[in-house]
């Protein structure tokens, strides 16, 4: 088992300085984790990092953050590759430099709470592969959902890195900070980092926190911030001045906007004081060199501009591996032209619910439903299940109430909870995989992977048990093929026109309108191939020119006809051509049938559903949207196949009304 040096891993407290001596500062690389999350959507490759693990072992960094946050995930999801594997391999070759990775307490590295079993059986397993350091962190800073994780790490021989998400908003005060400090202490951490995940601590504001930290707390202080506004090198000059005794870079080539001060940056700045990096530089060098040559083939081509500084963060406060993250799912939704809209409505969702920090898992719920309100024309018409879960307390405490009227729209009747939401919870390690073939599950690490992540986790098993020639392009490799070979949207030339009717149709169509005649029909469609004619009209379409529709408030146009997996009803089978309605995708996602492997659907073809009942699930941004029968009806079709992707309006059921 794993254990952190003490000599790295202990950071101790500025001592004064003397007049021929220099004070150590200590330094966390995030080049491995926070910063390709924050540039590159989290698309660095393992063999990207075994390539220049061994020159960035050679600096002397304090540590090296490589492991946790959003990689395990995108791992498994879109690089196909094993998480533990890639921790293995690291801590394989970085042999003087600790380890560590950031753990989101009682969510584990997941987006909701998980049981206290899996929470142990995850920590001891991480050690075990090579984690020193645990930083530890509550989105909503309830220190109830942080003390059963540092408890853990501390037992299994791990630095237990106690956090405070900063953020601001009306609640959150210096005192605040400190109190929620003086609590993690109590628990038994071992150092305490200040988490600035937007990049919006001033200088001003870092001297105040760290010197009452300093004040009141006797740990070591560490501060992590982002680039974002440009606060963030000055915060950390500040911050040190005032008795931090470590901080967060990335190298240069993966520093600036969205990700660490580079760290290049900061040891020039520090060297004209008594504080000293020691770092090798001409490692450094060989690093940033690599990176440079690494980025076009990583680097995510998602729109946006890359400008160096975003001082709009210092409005909508969203974090830095969240940003590009927002970028690229509003690109996969085909709205990526309402960035702004969402960047002003994440605001108002966030003091709707209390002022949480944008934080993950709560810079995802607090963003998703932000792009839904967007998206819908209408605030909280589309409400997430994490939504739900957040404002019935499933999540832990909100900081400050949330607003009645929206809280009551969303809940209803449910009632929140108060305790603990990890107390309510059963174990879930007895059971965690019954029902999956047992030649897909390898080892521990599989169980726990598979916890953490279902759905992602099985298709990567599946993947993996495939023979290496048989086994699919990762999706990161077709994300990285479309964007080298598909031309920009203003470079794709127009499509040819398509004729919808030749000539020898329209006698036919006119046939056609004189037998509906007596239906009454307000409209009607006629598809062919994969485009759809769709004649609407205030009255009756009496017309009998047939190359005209008809002289009344009748107007055509051809469009792509959705794909359906049967046809609707012929109009003759029923009186009223809406009696065959879909349910369409509020969003681009992946859609499923279930709420997770091995569970029922939530309803097959021929089931009888009320209004609100959920039929379907989309998956988006990687949250779980339940989608609801809009009225009571009856199940006619189930037009996708569960677990594939749909975009945004594709029809997904089929319904009549009751």
């Amino acid at each position: 088992m794993a254990r952190p040096r003490k000599t790295q891993t202990d950071v101790s407290p500025t001592p004064a300085p003397a007049a021929t001596t220099r004070i150590p500062l200590r330094i966390t690389d995030t080049t491995l984790r926070d910063a390709h999350q924050s540039l590159w959507a989290t698309r660095m490759r393992t063999s990207d990092i075994l390539k220049i693990i061994d020159t960035i072992d050679s600096v002397g960094y304090y540590s090296l953050e490589v492991w946790g946050g959003a990689t395990f995930d995108v791992c498994l999801r879109f690089l196909r590759e094993n998480p533990w594997e890639r921790l293995r391999q690291i801590k394989a070759r970085a042999k003087k430099t600790p380890l560590q990775m950031l753990l989101r307490g009682q969510n584990i590295l997941g987006y909701k709470n998980y049981p206290d079993d899996v929470l142990e059986h995850f920590v001891s397993l991480a050690v075990k592969n090579g984690v020193d350091i645990f930083r530890i962190f509550d989105a909503l800073n309830d220190t109830r959902n942080l003390e059963h994780a540092i408890k853990t790490v501390k037992r299994y021989g791990g630095h237990a890195q106690g956090t405070i998400c900063y953020t601001v908003s009306p609640v959150h005060t210096v005192e605040n900070f400190v109190q929620n400090a003086r609590e993690q202490v109590a628990m038994g951490i071992d150092s305490l980092c200040i988490k600035d995940m937007a990049g919006i601590l001033s200088p001003l504001s870092a001297e105040k926190l760290v010197s009452a930290l300093v004040k009141e707390i006797h740990v070591p202080i560490q501060v992590h911030s982002h680039t974002t506004s440009g606060m963030a090198t000055a915060s950390y000059v500040d911050s040190v001045k005032a008795g931090a005794g470590a901080i967060d870079c990335a190298i240069s080539s993966m520093a600036g906007f969205s990700s660490q001060p580079p760290v290049e940056t900061m040891i020039a700045i520090f060297a004209e004081t008594d504080y000293n990096a020691n770092l090798d530089q001409d490692a450094l060098r060989k690093i940033c060199k690599y990176f440079i040559e690494l980025a076009p083939s990583r680097r995510p081509d998602d729109g946006s501009t890359q400008n160096i500084i975003d001082p709009e963060v210092l409005l909508h406060h969203i974090p830095g591996g969240m940003i590009s993250n927002l970028r690229s799912q509003l690109q996969q939704q085909n709205a990526l032209d309402k960035l702004d809209q969402v960047f002003e409505e994440l605001p108002r969702v966030r003091a709707d619910l209390g002022y949480p920090p944008l934080v993950t898992p709560t810079s995802q719920i607090i963003g998703i439903q932000a792009v839904m309100n967007v998206l819908a024309g209408k605030r909280y018409e589309l409400v997430p299940q994490e939504i739900k879960e957040y404002v019935r307390g499933q999540y832990g405490r909100s900081p400050a109430p949330i607003n009645p009227a929206v809280k009551k729209a969303i809940l209803g009747a449910d009632k929140e909870i108060t305790c603990r939401p990890a107390d309510l919870m059963q174990p879930m390690l007895p059971n965690a995989t019954e029902g999956i073939d047992p030649a897909l599950i390898h080892n521990e690490e599989d169980i726990i992977s598979y916890c953490l992540f279902p759905q992602p986790a099985l298709d990567f098993f599946k993947w993996r048990h495939l023979p290496p020639e048989e086994r699919p392009p990762s999706p990161a490799a077709l994300e990285r093929k479309k964007q080298d070979v598909e031309p920009k949207e203003e470079e794709k030339p127009a499509p040819p026109p398509r004729a919808f009717l030749a000539p020898s149709d329209y006698e036919a169509l006119h046939e056609l309108l004189n037998r509906v005649h007596d239906l009454k029909l307000n409209e009607l469609t006629i598809r062919r191939d994969d485009l759809a004619l769709t004649l609407k009209a205030d009255g009756v379409a009496t017309d009998s020119t047939p190359t005209a529709p008809a002289k009344s408030a009748t107007t055509a146009s051809a469009k792509p006809a959705p794909k359906a997996a049967h046809a609707p009803k012929a109009a003759a089978a029923a009186p009223a051509v809406d009696a065959a309605l879909t349910i369409k995708a509020p969003l681009g996602g992946n859609f499923y049938t279930s709420s997770g492997p091995g569970k029922p659907a939530f309803v097959k073809v021929g089931d009888i559903v009320k209004a609100g009942q959920p039929v379907c699930i989309v998956e988006a941004m990687k949250l779980f949207n339940e989608i609801k029968a809009p009225c009571d009806g009856k199940i006619t079709g189930i037009l996708v196949e569960h677990g594939k992707p749909v975009k945004k309006d594709d029809p997904m059921i089929s319904y009549e009304k009751a």
